[in-house]
């Protein structure tokens, strides 16, 4: 069973395994003794459980099924209460607002013909999704929240920049990775002021 952060994981053929993706939004994102957390495209947990040492509470949730019942499992596994998991396509069952928003979104272009394709391919375009957040993600935010995302170069940084600014949020890439034929980026956006 491998261990992340000092998370033990159990994994699914069908549930996106932590990747490098995953290890930058893991090793960036920074959450606050107290604070809310939301976690979007939860996966295996990892994320959502990671934050949930700091956070007071942490939802996790994700559009397949079974990412939700193994992010479960995998709380139980770690003894980690404070993290609720729930089926949700983006902010569809989600009420509230959060501090910290963190979503490692699907970017491929495409369209999603298995479970596992969920977590990867993010649309015709491969910005679908990505916009969908974007647009949506401020009335989740509280007045000081945080918000993290992780996408490729392949996807267009520049477009997800202006979105963003364009829905009343400041955003800049703060943490990069270079990989074969793409960046890998981690943008976060809060409120300007």
């Amino acid at each position: 069973m491998p261990v992340y952060y000092g998370i033990r994981l159990e994994l699914h053929p069908d549930v996106y395994e932590p990747a490098e993706d995953t290890f930058l939004l893991a090793e960036t994102v920074d959450v606050k003794p107290g604070e809310m957390a939301l976690d979007v495209g939860t996966g295996t947990g990892l994320i959502a459980l990671l934050m949930a040492r700091k956070a007071k509470r942490v939802l996790g949730v994700d559009v397949n099924p079974k990412a939700v019942e193994l992010a479960m499992k995998n709380a139980l596994l770690n003894g980690i209460g404070n993290v609720e998991f729930r089926l949700s396509d983006l902010f569809e069952n989600v009420s509230g607002r959060f501090d910290v928003i963190t979503f490692n979104a699907p970017y491929l272009p495409g369209e999603p013909k298995k479970a596992i394709d969920l977590a990867l391919v993010g649309g015709k375009t491969g910005r679908e999704v990505i916009d969908r957040f974007i647009r949506e993600v401020s009335g989740y935010l509280t007045e000081n929240g945080r918000v993290y995302l992780v996408q490729s170069s392949i996807t267009g940084i520049e477009e997800t920049l202006n979105l963003f600014r364009r829905v009343g949020l400041r955003a800049e890439v703060v943490a990069k990775r270079h990989f074969f034929f793409e960046d890998i980026v981690l943008i976060k956006a809060s409120r300007p002021w």
